[in-house]
């Protein structure tokens, strides 16, 4: 009787959480194997280019957050399919990595995972090291290929995907998607305006403003972790910082993994966070708009000059400063993904597929319809290219919108090679700045083979795609790939397209035909030509319905890895040296007694270059607590966001430097003693031997 009567009410607990709740909130049936994995793949924090500005002198000069690989495997536990999916702190995803990652894990895994079920996409922070793409446009202002770079990047993921590997559990996947505002505008309306009248109307904003996010759980429906994708760049932080950093993206990524994983240091956490990169073409985090820095008056629109000249036109906010904005867009992503996380219903069900195809870009028939067709190019950049953005202007005369060129700068680059006719007519009406696709020496200047590749997992489709898409170059994909999905039977209210930006191989900007004729900085960089854009419409279209209907594809012509070609002309770390009566380590400003909360504290080392040792997984500083018994533990390090590691070079000659720690004391910092702790390592001279040193401060109290 007493068993009857606890079914019952079972029952009827059962019968009323499925009124009130879906049923998939509740399901205990598992659909997927889910596999975590993080990894630090920080690179070079000293004398090496950033890579996003195109600034020769924006180096690296220490760090405020480190750089991390999240990658999340999910298994078809009825086919055994897996896909992988990987979000990297660094500016992109880069054919020279993927290729050499896809190595690396068949030696450890032989065909598992391959460039068909793997998907490597950068969150496109310019606050990281450059160097690590494998060819000579993105090599320019790096001075080359910077192995440290591409080595940590390599390795990192390599290491990422291997945890999520040994992690799998079973688990559920569930999606949730929400409208994000006051974070994102259009850095480039006149192009965006250059659209179909009737296209924009079905739009409410130009740029999207939709989050898509993942929640992750283990089969006891423990949180395991978070992807979501939102289009923004990350350009808060300028072109002046030299510090490494994930940027308003990283920074979403360090709140929600502290979030989950309390009292963990980042980075060394099991719940992982990606913020991945969407559609971002046009996309600007710096909501206050482009300026002219001298007038506080809007920039001249299309051309983003002030008095003719683009310096001066710059985009900024919403904070007061670099650092406050990122904390602030950052903080908007994270507060948003938490809520779609935590309120997450739709369950995710049914089969994991993939699809990858290899494609020359430089010469095909590009259909629209019966009557209209183009073809694409080999690359090329335009003028306003060399202009820049208002998130980070160029020099010189360039100017956005220049659909003429000049004869001066016609002359300069015919010097390095004139662009074919064939190559002018194809790209009209883009004047070549650079007609890279027809330069070889040392080696190819920009690719010309790049991935495409979709993603099912159930009832999501992701596209990752080889560059930055437009705003509305991207909704022109994702509605002509759900088009062929619902054409197949796939129900249109349930089934969602995403596209994940920046993905496996680097190729620029993709605009819409219309977009192009402007020749905005975004249309200059298109460089496979106007056509562009429609060829990857078509080309993923055909990946939809091959999917759908499992066709197999060709794989297509594979590229080439140019790692035995790589020049590098950065200057190696030939020893480090200090002042007479000093040792490395020593301190050579210390702290003061006391600090309140939300005040800095800093000291300031002698020290080596961190190029000496990345530090991989570990850390250049830490910030001690004492506790009761008078034991330091550390509580926090250089992947913090209260912490800054800032390097110096103090003389080139005899190869001194130093290094200053800061720590912003949290509201939140437990009140007590503390010191700031440095660990350096310094090479010698003719021996180039590397040795390990520390630095500590004196104590201080927070009160």
């Amino acid at each position: 009787m007493a068993n009857w009567f606890m079914k019952t009410i079972y029952s009827v607990i059962l019968a009323i959480n499925s009124i009130l709740y879906p049923a998939s909130v509740f399901s205990t049936d598992t659909e997927y194997g889910i596999g975590i994995g993080i990894a630090d793949i920080t690179g070079p924090a000293a004398e090496v280019n950033m890579m996003g500005y195109a600034m020769p002198e924006q180096k690296s000069s220490g760090i405020h957050l480190r750089q991390f690989s999240r990658a999340f495997i999910i298994e078809d536990k009825n086919s055994s399919n897996r896909t992988v999916f990987v979000s990297i702190d660094a500016c992109m995803g880069a054919q020279s990595v993927t290729l050499e990652v896809v190595k690396k894990l068949n030696v450890k895994f032989g065909n598992l995972y391959t460039e068909q079920n793997l998907v490597i996409s950068g969150i496109h922070t310019h606050s990281a090291p450059a160097g690590f793409l494998q060819f000579v446009l993105f090599q320019v202002t790096s001075l080359g290929f910077v192995n440290q770079t591409y080595t940590a990047l390599v390795d990192g993921i390599v290491e990422s995907i291997t945890r999520a590997h040994e992690n799998i559990v079973d688990g559920n996947v569930y999606m949730n998607s929400g409208e994000l505002l006051e974070s994102n505008i259009n850095r480039s309306p006149s192009a965006y305006e250059n659209n179909p009248a009737k296209e924009q109307a079905k739009y409410k904003y130009n740029v999207d403003k939709t989050m898509v996010v993942l929640k992750l759980v283990d089969a006891d429906g423990t949180d395991i972790g978070m992807i979501n994708w939102f289009a923004v760049h990350c350009t808060s932080m300028n072109n002046t910082n030299g510090l490494i950093s994930g940027d308003n993206k990283g920074y979403a990524s360090f709140l929600a993994e502290q979030h989950f994983n309390k009292g963990v240091a980042p980075g060394k956490g099991k719940f992982v966070a990606a913020f991945a990169q969407s559609n971002l073409g046009d996309v600007s985090p710096n909501t206050d708009g482009a300026k002219c820095i001298d007038t506080g008056k809007p920039c001249e629109r299309n051309s983003s000059t002030c008095d003719g000249k683009v310096e001066k036109c710059i985009a900024s906010g919403p904070g007061v400063d670099m650092f406050d904005s990122t904390k602030i867009i950052g903080t908007s992503q994270y507060k948003k993904a938490m809520e779609l996380y935590t309120s997450a219903t739709i369950k995710l069900s049914g089969p994991v597929q993939f699809i990858h195809q290899f494609l020359d870009m430089t010469n095909m028939t590009v259909k629209y319809n019966d009557t209209y067709k183009g073809k694409t190019c080999k690359p090329a950049m335009g003028f306003s290219f060399a202009a820049g953005t208002t998130d980070g202007p160029g020099a010189f005369d360039f100017t956005q919108g220049d659909t003429e060129g000049n004869a001066f700068w016609n002359a300069i680059r015919d010097l390095i090679k004139e662009p074919s006719d064939e190559l002018v007519e194809c790209h009209k009406p883009k004047p070549i700045l650079l007609p890279t696709g027809e330069i070889d020496f040392p080696y190819a200047w920009q690719p010309t083979i790049v991935d495409t590749q979709l993603t099912r997992l159930g009832q999501l489709f992701i596209i990752a795609v080889p560059g930055e898409f437009t705003t509305m170059c991207g909704r022109r994909l994702r509605d002509n790939v759900l088009q062929v999905l619902v054409a197949n039977g796939l129900k249109a209210d349930s089934t969602k397209v995403l596209i994940a930006g920046l993905s496996n191989t680097y190729s620029d900007y993709i605009t819409t035909l219309e977009e192009y004729q402007v020749q905005r900085y975004e249309g200059a960089s298109t460089i496979f030509g106007p056509h562009t854009c429609q060829a990857y419409i078509n080309q993923f279209k055909a990946l939809a319905e091959a999917m759908i209907k499992n066709t197999k594809l060709p794989a297509g012509p594979k590229p080439k890895l140019l790692l035995d070609d790589q020049l590098s002309f950065v200057t190696p770390v030939i020893y480090d040296g200090k002042p007479i009566g000093k040792e490395f380590g020593d301190v050579l400003t210390d702290v003061v007694a006391d600090y309140k909360r939300n005040t800095t504290v800093s000291a300031t080392f002698q020290a080596g270059n961190p190029r000496n040792n990345l530090k991989t997984g570990a850390t250049f500083l830490s910030v001690d607590y004492q506790d009761n018994s008078g034991k330091w533990i550390p509580r926090y390090t250089d992947a913090d966001w209260s912490t800054k590691f800032i390097w110096k070079r103090t003389s080139t000659i005899l190869g001194q430097s130093e290094v200053t720690i800061e720590w912003t004391i949290p509201s939140d910092a437990p009140i007590g003693t503390y010191r700031l702790k440095y660990y350096g390592d310094h090479k010698q001279a003719v021996t180039e031997t590397v040795h390990s040193f520390e630095g500590v401060s004196s104590s201080f109290k927070v009160h």
